[in-house]
């Protein structure tokens, strides 16, 4: 463990938090966590600069989301923190989330990449885009997400299945930039090129760099930590839709819950997850884009270039999520 941050830990539903060093109490903030990677630094530099320590409770979006609702005010979280902004917007419309109002968040975090309403903030940006087999595919065959239909790509297209909560968000997303109707369109040419649904976006590389598929859609970090380990990964990125509405986005991101305890500490907790330095870490440590533009990308992620980012709020990931599910069902993706 680093620093001063501890670990919160549920067993039987009981809670067993961890005294501060000493037995002494203290300032604290108390995280319900779904983003298990990339932040640790960011913690340990917060605790160092203002002596609030961090406690972290980990699980899944959804068991924290519930864990929420039955704890009501009687919660101890101060902080949810979670990926895919359709993740953020359902926890802000179940009243999970409360209002805040900092000059130094809406500074910090483009418009875009936060709630209208103050009440969640996206703190690193993922690109889901192409990636392709170097030995099998030119960059030059490749253009947007909607070309991802032409028969070309029939039987040679790997894709997660349409469940899963980043592709809800791309097909959310697209519904509000292009309406249902051509939405459907491009989604039908994907499944009428008869793809293969593999279940996570490391494995969708993995099963491009072994032939079983030519091209996908991953979030672009995925490929950044098998590059990491192994710069001869033979699979490379191609940001899509350049010449048009740019790639797709997505946020991981917080905002402080509906019955914060330590509301202060709670919103200097995520000022200082906004910042230049702590977003460089995140960037560093992650290999995701940093929310906040005055901080850089890892070396690695930098190799890749800038790209054109769709520039429709993340939070259209929410708001158009159940037609892109029911849109799913319609056109047959699993």
């Amino acid at each position: 463990m680093r620093g001063t941050r501890t670990v919160v830990l549920a067993l039987a539903g009981l809670w067993l938090m961890p005294p501060l060093p000493g037995g002494a109490e203290g300032p604290e903030v108390v995280v319900y966590s779904a983003r298990h990677y990339g932040q640790e630094a960011a913690y340990d530099a917060f605790t160092k600069k203002t002596g609030v320590q961090v406690k972290i409770f980990n699980g899944n979006t959804g068991e924290l989301f519930e864990r929420l609702k039955a704890e009501g005010d009687k919660t101890p979280a101060d902080i949810l923190l979670t990926v895919d902004a359709g993740n953020l917007w359902n926890a802000a419309r179940a009243g999970l989330l409360s209002r805040v109002d900092s000059p130094e968040l809406q500074a910090n975090i483009p418009a875009r990449l936060r709630d209208p309403e103050g009440r969640w903030f996206g703190l690193t940006v993922r690109a889901r885009t192409i990636v392709y087999n170097t030995r099998k595919v030119r960059p030059a065959e490749l253009s947007t997400y909607e070309a991802l239909g032409d028969p070309r790509w029939k039987g040679r297209l790997c894709l997660r299945t349409s469940s899963y909560i980043y592709n809800q968000s791309l097909l959310a997303t697209m519904i509000k930039r292009h309406g249902e109707a051509k939405t459907e369109e491009i989604v039908r040419g994907w499944v009428a090129n008869q793809p293969s649904l593999i279940n996570g976006d490391a494995k969708i590389l993995e099963a491009i760099a072994a032939g079983q598929c030519d091209v996908g859609l991953v979030n672009h970090y995925y490929l950044a930590r098998l590059l990491a380990k192994d710069p001869t990964f033979p699979v490379a990125i191609f940001w899509a839709n350049q010449h048009t509405t740019g790639t797709h986005v997505n946020v991981s991101g917080a905002g402080v819950t509906a019955h914060a305890r330590h509301r202060a500490q709670a919103i200097k907790f995520l000022e200082s997850l906004s910042s230049a330095e702590a977003q460089q870490m995140f960037a560093d440590l992650s290999y995701e884009y940093p929310a906040n533009l005055q901080a850089t990308v890892s070396s690695l992620v930098e190799r890749w270039g800038r790209f054109k980012q769709d520039d429709v709020n993340v939070a259209s990931a929410g708001e158009f999520q159940a037609a892109a599910t029911k849109l799913a069902d319609r056109v047959g993706y699993k």
